[in-house]
């Protein structure tokens, strides 16, 4: 979001020597939500301590056996959990020289030892915070603006960082982040950023009841996206409501297509009955954004059989059959600190930091040895591949092609606003497709200049090795 007159260097990141000479810094926070934004997070925590700023860093990278990483890479101290009422604490103690040992919740270095607090519960009381104040996000420009409902997810995936009980704010706490955000900046799109909306129906029915009243009220209309269950689509009254309030874009975790996958993973669920929900998702109104793992490392010996061909096929015929507006297709992340990272670790499957670091940690990129037959250079390609027969070059005729049919398809259909809704869903979908197309074509030229596959080459004979010399250990 930083690109409304921020200062930039020379490689056109963000140029923070000049951020520090306009607005000096006394505390600076880094967030490690994502475990491939590390590097960077790091870099610029040593260009702060070059500076005599005390560093402070949180978010779901930095579980117990990162700490130490952090803190030996300029980190001062790590927030372990939410930081809600930690920073205030720490800010407090630190400005008033006290001593890290009064703040629970958090991480620090004393005499070369990591020393951790006593742990935090889990925020309940969420009415007791403050609304995100995004006047202090310099620089941005924001088109989508996060809204948060639910903290924790019960599902317990193995692959996932976000565990605990669901623990929701009210209902009315989340249209008044809505509502300030509409008076402060004008917001008209916002995205619901919990996994499982719909999941505690009743106050989903709720919560639409009361942005359908706000919306008539102040006489705007919303345009909202929302991470939803495949199996609500069942749910008539649930997805009629969710459209009367704005709720115009799902984003659904499908996992796989793969009925023999679907059963090792656990999913009672069989791809023909996957393609009739996304049907009545598509019925009520909804762009659907449907979103894949290829490759998931299964449990035991158990091995798919299936030539990489095969499981493309599959891919690519589902994602054509239920007609997705748009599909995100990513491998496994063995991120720290999960089941199935462990998982892999304990047979020697996961790929040295040495060889292939935090940066590649965003799904693009193979980072464990994969179930056989498959090989990690295979499942690099497939993703490739099957991204690139959704986002097409063809999709830009498609889209002047649209536009000249626009008045027959318009004015033929006995209903004008049905009619411009399907165009309109035909025609944005070409642009977004033709974007995807530029988006992947930049991505495979960064790939390249990367020279990721050298170093994945690297990472296989370590791995070889480390695993051929555990064997001869034991024999």
């Amino acid at each position: 979001n930083y690109r409304k007159f921020g200062p930039r260097d020379t490689a056109g990141l963000p140029d923070h020597d000049t951020l520090q000479t306009i607005r000096s810094a006394d505390v600076v926070g880094f967030y490690g939500g994502l475990s491939s934004t590390v590097p960077r997070l790091y870099e610029l925590a040593g260009f702060y301590k070059n500076k005599n700023a005390i560093t402070i860093a949180g978010g779901q990278h930095f579980c117990a056996e990162n700490f130490r990483e952090a803190l030996d890479n300029n980190i001062d101290f790590v927030v372990s959990g939410e930081g809600d009422h930690v920073i205030c604490e720490l800010l407090s103690v630190i400005s008033k020289g006290g001593s890290p040992d009064e703040v629970a919740g958090i991480a620090f270095m004393r005499d070369g030892e990591v020393v951790q607090t006593a742990k935090r519960e889990p925020i309940i009381d969420f009415d007791c915070l403050p609304l995100a104040d995004f006047d202090l996000v310099r620089y941005a420009k924001i088109s989508f603006y996060p809204i948060s409902w639910v903290r924790g997810c019960g599902m317990n995936c193995e692959f996932c960082t976000v565990k605990g009980k669901p623990r929701p704010s009210s209902t009315t706490r989340v249209v008044e982040q809505i509502s300030s955000l509409l008076e402060t900046r004008n917001a008209r799109e916002f995205f619901i950023v919990d996994d499982l909306f719909g999941s505690r129906r009743a106050e989903t029915i709720e919560l639409c009841n009361m942005l359908i009243r706000y919306q008539e009220a102040v006489k705007v209309k919303l345009d909202i996206v929302v991470q939803i269950r495949l199996d609500r689509a069942k749910d008539t009254e649930l997805l009629q409501i969710m459209r009367k309030a704005g709720v115009n874009f799902v984003c659904i975790g499908y996992e796989s297509p793969i009925a023999a996958e679907l059963e090792a993973m656990d999913k009672r669920i069989n791809p023909e009955d996957m393609i009739a929900m996304t049907r009545l998702y598509h019925k009520a109104g909804f762009r659907v954004h449907g979103m894949f793992i290829f490759g998931y490392p299964l449990i035991g010996n158990t091995s798919l059989g299936m030539s990489i061909n095969e499981r493309i096929k599959h891919f690519s015929s589902f994602i054509k059959k239920s007609r997705l507006d748009t599909i995100q297709v990513l491998l496994p992340v063995p991120l720290p600190g999960t089941e199935m990272t462990n998982r892999l670790a304990a047979d020697n499957r996961v790929f040295s930091l040495d060889h292939i670091g935090w940066q590649y940690y965003d799904g693009n990129f193979p980072l464990f040895k994969p179930d056989a037959p498959l090989t990690p250079e295979e499942m690099q390609y497939a993703i490739r591949k099957i991204m690139g027969r959704f986002y097409r070059f063809r999709h830009m005729f498609a889209i002047g092609g649209n536009v000249l049919i626009f008045p027959a398809m318009i004015f033929s259909l006995w209903n004008i606003r049905f009619g411009w809704r399907k165009w309109y869903r035909i025609w944005r979908n070409d642009i977004v497709r033709f974007g995807g197309w530029i988006v992947l074509k930049r991505w495979r030229a960064a790939f390249k200049a990367d020279g990721f596959l050298s170093k994945l080459e690297r990472a296989e004979e370590a791995s070889s090795k480390a695993l051929s010399t555990e064997k001869h250990t034991l024999s």
